[in-house]
């Protein structure tokens, strides 16, 4: 791993997930001891720094995230996946949260690199995610032996068809809190320290997510990136209903420390009936072409289409009575259709309640991925001397 003295190189693969793009390393080339691996990702990524100019990070919360790669641990595993937000602000990693976009590149990764075995016509990689303590299903397709790339399949957000890899959360209700419905409501009232009301609906399926109606904040809920990051206001809202509900469930334990930088969890969307808008691209999405329009939020900013994860949690609240999203779309629905910034992402997930839980059995979503460069990253040992991990 070391080049001479001075420098420190890691065998890194870069590749794009679905609307994210992230690197791959294997934990076999990084140090065990947790804080001293930290600090060479870290460097490797140009953290901290908005630009991340002096790393690999692409500089911003799309393109700042790690996969890290390890042997199997769970039965039934072709391999280990930890996912790392990498805080573009502070010399922080966040591991709590998961996603499902670098999820994909992992199961492509995998097929790739020989984990499993390529079988035709789909090739089923099982990772065990760490972050959440699930197994995630990935189907590369295959033919004539071979992984098959190209295709007719298309994501908002990302140009050009690729082959479809299908994304598969099995059992992912409850991931974090142990309850699809943590707070045991279907819709739950946050009253914040200015005496404001918002009525939310919070779902922990592979994310906490937290639901609100665009109504409730004073705004139409088509509003597009430029429209939404620089309304303080509401930003300013979002951020202390989030907190408030993370406080609540535990998973925020100081509300006055608490970002969107070093509290990943819980995520937070604004939702709003189907409406005709147009899109980043200023394709114009007609109201009958979506189930539900939502917005989603990483790191404090507007999510440039919508991550899987929250489409999960955002198919799953649609199949429970009484959720903010459930007003909205019938649970006669299958495949969800959520209009997002970029166009659609379609999802579908298979809720039932047993007694009072609410269990979902498996959450699937399509996306496209693929390896974008292998090579070494370089890190100067002489950066990795003064942090805040040490």
């Amino acid at each position: 791993m070391y080049l001479g003295k001075q420098v420190i190189q890691v065998q890194s693969t870069l590749m794009r997930g679905g609307t994210s793009k992230g690197i791959v390393l294997r934990t076999v080339n990084l140090p065990s001891q947790p804080k001293e691996r930290d600090r060479i990702i870290l460097r490797l990524f140009g953290s901290p720094d908005q630009n991340q100019v002096d790393g690999l990070g692409g500089g911003t919360s799309l393109t700042s995230k790690l996969a890290l790669i390890g042997p199997p641990t769970h039965p039934g595993a072709h391999l280990d996946y930890t996912f790392g937000q990498v805080s573009l602000e502070k010399e922080e990693i966040d591991y709590t949260p998961t996603c499902g976009n670098m999820a994909t590149a992992v199961g492509l990764f995998a097929a790739e690199e020989g984990y499993v075995e390529l079988t035709e016509p789909i090739t089923w990689v099982n990772i065990y995610n760490t972050n959440i303590n699930k197994t995630i299903v990935a189907e590369i397709p295959v033919v004539d032996g071979h992984i098959q790339y190209e295709g007719d399949f298309t994501i908002d957000g990302v140009p050009g068809a690729s082959s479809k890899i299908m994304l598969n959360f099995l059992d992912s209700g409850g991931t974090f809190t142990g309850k699809t419905l943590p707070t045991g409501n279907p819709v739950d009232i946050i009253v914040l320290e200015d005496g404001r009301e918002f009525p939310v609906s919070v779902i922990d399926c592979a994310n906490i997510v937290i639901f609100v109606e665009a109504a409730s904040l004073g705004i139409v809920g088509t509003e597009l990136k430029n429209e939404i990051d620089t309304n303080n206001s509401l930003l300013k809202t979002l951020e202390q209903i989030r907190v408030e509900v993370g406080y609540r469930l535990g998973v925020i334990k100081d509300k006055a420390l608490a970002t969107p930088a070093t509290n990943a969890i819980p995520k937070i969307a604004i939702i709003s009936p189907p409406s005709e808008y147009r899109t980043t691209t200023n394709r114009l999405l007609n109201a009958d072409a979506v189930d539900i329009v939502a917005r989603y939020f990483a790191m404090g900013v507007l999510h440039r289409a919508f991550a899987v994860s929250g489409s999960i949690a955002l198919a799953t609240a649609a199949k429970i009575p009484g959720t903010l999203a459930n007003k909205i779309v019938p649970s006669t629905v299958g495949e969800l259709r959520i209009g997002h910034p970029s166009g659609t992402i379609f999802v579908d997930a298979d809720v039932s309640k047993d007694g009072d839980k609410w269990l979902v059995s498996r959450a699937a979503v399509g996306r496209t991925a693929r390896r974008l460069m292998d090579g070494y990253a370089y890190v100067k040992t002489e950066s990795l001397k003064s942090n805040s991990l040490s």
